[in-house]
């Protein structure tokens, strides 16, 4: 997973239970110095437990976090709840946790500008929303200029220009030599900005790899009404297309291949084409596939998750 980079988190074997529940269990994954590395789950998933664990805020059962350079320093966090004084201003949280960061007013003024906040510095923190908060968290995370940022559930409540701007900043933190370890409950959050995804499912890492590894397992495909349509498959076979389903519909999904290759290979084979669609696959719809909502005796059924359009996966690393 991490390649020949060094690591600046190596989560080994781990395993947490409260009482009779099994929060995490077997958990084991790396976190490469310079890159982004996304926890991926449905709610209940285990990712809060992790990284509360990589924090030294809660003690592992079983297993051992090893994290580079253990000075506070050196980690800038954000927990959900945001931990946010709601009669401060933004400014005034600010100052109160730059003598703890061991940093000057100064530096406020940068995370200020860095997060986009500036506009909001005198605006008390309960009249801020959600994803304002978030981001007064997250500049309270860089006042010391950490290495490492730990963010937990960054993305809760943020709308697609917010994901952007969040997904930018993460990025530029790497590219200036730091490291991120960011939970999300969809991977439409992260699949554009990380370099690799740990999927947790009832507290167990389900896949792992980066997002392009991902999209490989699940493409993108065009959806053809041929006649007959398994004459087209054979004719795409021939030319080395082999990952082509055959729906219930009798429609051929087909992976890999444009649409003018596609009418190419059919008219030479002789098969005629109705209709050819797009069928772009929605990274949630594949985190679907790979998990399942955490479901135990003493918790209610989770309610049915909303499903957006389907879309593309955006930019793979």
């Amino acid at each position: 997973m991490s390649g020949d980079r060094a690591d600046a988190v190596r989560v080994r074997g781990l395993g947490k239970r409260f009482e009779l529940v099994s929060a995490v269990e077997g958990v084991d994954f790396a976190v490469p110095t310079g890159a982004v590395t996304a926890l991926v789950g449905p709610t209940g998933a285990g990712k809060s437990t992790v990284l509360r664990i990589v924090l030294g805020l809660r003690r592992a059962d079983t297993g051992s976090v090893e994290v580079t350079g253990r000075d506070p320093a050196a980690i800038g966090a954000v927990l959900n709840p945001r931990g946010l004084h709601p009669a401060r201003t933004v400014r005034d949280h600010l100052w109160c946790h730059a003598p703890v960061a061991g940093v000057s007013r100064r530096r406020v003024n940068v995370v200020l500008d860095e997060t986009g906040m500036s506009p909001l510095a005198d605006i008390v923190v309960a009249q801020l929303h959600p994803s304002q908060q978030t981001r007064l968290a997250l500049a309270t995370a860089l006042l010391a200029d950490p290495p490492l940022l730990v963010l937990d559930d960054l993305f809760a409540g943020a709308d697609g220009v917010e994901r952007g701007w969040l997904q930018a900043l993460l990025r530029r933190h790497v590219d200036r030599g730091g490291t991120v370890l960011v939970s999300a409950d969809t991977l439409a959050d992260v699949v554009s900005a990380a370099d690799q995804l740990v999927v947790l499912s009832e507290g167990s890492i389900v896949w792992q790899g980066t997002p392009a590894k991902l999209r490989r397992g699940h493409p993108d495909r065009l959806v053809v009404a041929a006649a007959p349509s398994i004459a087209l498959a054979t004719a795409l076979a021939a030319q080395g297309f082999t990952d082509a389903v055959m729906r219930p519909d009798g429609r051929l999904a087909v992976a890999e291949v444009d649409e003018p290759t596609i009418r190419s290979i059919a008219e030479a084979a002789k098969v005629r084409i109705a209709d050819i669609a797009a069928d772009p696959i929605h990274p949630d719809r594949v985190l679907a596939s790979l998990t399942k909502p955490r479901r135990h005796r003493h918790s209610p059924p989770a309610p049915a998750a909303y499903a957006p359009a389907p879309t593309s996966y955006g930019m793979p690393r």
